[in-house]
């Protein structure tokens, strides 16, 4: 792939981390301020958003993937870029509950571009490559979570608009630069028609099933996204309730995450990934979440929270190896849609996890609770996580 190609890729997953991390410690309290209610209805409208949120992705994205099949990659990210520009602005100015769900709804939709940008990606990269460039990938987003959530926490001293002005500035770039600098990475004899039946997710379910044990994978992908979940949707809640943690505080903790994240993914994915194999990378990043599950599950302390940040990086290791797994059972001419498999697999995760994890949440921190337990969305996220590691190491050694 050429330099400017992943490049853009790369600053487009990098520049959505930041916007995606900018706004996160300032939600819990933003929707409290403009709702006017306590933590335990927030941690409420926080699931049926992550459920709306969800849905959005899992019709969106394999549509863009498709049409990225169709009439390139680089038209399909523009439009999406310059549509979080607009959407991060909305998001800055609502005034109500409703208009700031129907930005985040937005944001989904938009979201699903991390399709076509994967693609990008697998069209000019060797199979034997793609684990580590999906690494460097899963590397920019920790970056970006690195720098944006830190600087979301100290914008939010001008208010709780702050950081959404910020995340559209940087959208905008986004886009400018992509628009004067991206090259289109799929050649016109590469692209074949578009399809309504394989640009809806049931049409994305039809072509998983359609090639020997990538519904398997995407299952185990699934069972991840539900379990791996639960830090964005939960964490900023749960330090709340757990450790009364300020907004500065939720920001510093998830650059603390993005970090260890993009070492990891930047030193150790490739190299492992190689040594291991790429499903048995995946079972020890699989073993290292559900152990940190398990741990933030009854932690009780601010400094226990950082410790288990270091024990569980090996879970870094999960989501670039399943990628290449599914991308090596793609032909050259489908790895777009089969980008749409693997987001559609991660929206019906996302779709499933606001109720299984941030509505388990509230119910466990709600005055009227049998026991006061914010850890509890990390219980069932080692249950899934538990599921996606048995399920992996039924598949065959041969190619994954």
């Amino acid at each position: 792939m050429t330099q400017r190609g992943i490049g853009f890729v790369l600053a487009t997953i990098f520049i959505d981390a930041i916007g995606f991390g900018l706004i996160m410690p300032v939600l819990p309290r933003l929707l409290m301020a403009v709702g006017d209610f306590r933590l335990p209805r927030a941690i409420e409208i926080g699931a049926w958003m992550g459920l709306a949120i969800a849905v959005a992705t899992f019709f969106a994205a394999p549509v863009l993937g498709n049409l990225s099949d169709r009439f390139g990659r680089r038209p399909v990210l523009l439009i999406a870029l310059a549509g979080m520009a607009i959407d991060y602005l909305l998001l800055a100015v609502a005034g109500t509950i409703w208009l700031i769900f129907i930005g985040r709804v937005l944001s989904g939709a938009l979201g699903g571009s991390y399709a076509p940008a994967q693609a990008a990606i697998a069209d000019q990269t060797a199979p034997e490559d793609r684990a580590r460039t999906f690494g460097l990938v899963s590397a920019a987003f920790g970056i970006g979570f690195i720098a944006g959530p830190a600087i979301g926490g100290l914008l939010s001293a001008f208010g709780n608009r702050a950081p959404f002005y910020a995340a559209s500035a940087l959208a905008a770039l986004n886009f400018l630069y992509g628009l004067t600098i991206f090259p289109e990475t799929l050649p016109v004899e590469r692209r074949r028609a578009f399809d309504w039946r394989r640009a809806n997710p049931l049409g994305a379910l039809a072509a998983a099933r359609a090639v020997p044990n990538m519904m398997a994978v995407a299952v185990v992908l699934t069972l991840w996204q539900i379990a791996s979940m639960v830090y964005p949707m939960t964490w900023s809640f749960y330090t709340i309730a757990q450790f009364g943690w300020s907004n500065a505080m939720i920001g510093a903790s998830f650059a603390a995450v993005g970090l260890i994240m993009a070492l990891t993914q930047t030193f150790l994915t490739g190299p492992l990934v190689k040594r291991l194999g790429e499903r048995d990378a995946a079972t020890l990043g699989l073993v290292g979440a559900i152990v940190g599950f398990l741990a933030y599950a009854f932690a009780t302390q601010s400094w226990m929270a950082f410790a288990i940040m270091v024990a569980i990086a090996v879970q870094s290791l999960v989501q670039p190896s399943l990628m290449a797994m599914l991308s090596r059972r793609a032909s050259p001419e489908t790895q777009g849609e089969v980008q749409g498999v693997a987001s559609m697999a991660m929206g019906i995760g996302a779709i499933v996890a606001p109720l299984a994890l941030t509505r388990v949440m509230a119910e466990f921190t709600k005055a009227d609770a049998p026991v006061h337990f914010p850890g509890a969305a990390f219980l069932v996220a080692a249950l899934f996580g538990l599921g996606a590691l048995v399920l992996l190491r039924r598949l065959p050694r041969v190619g994954a």
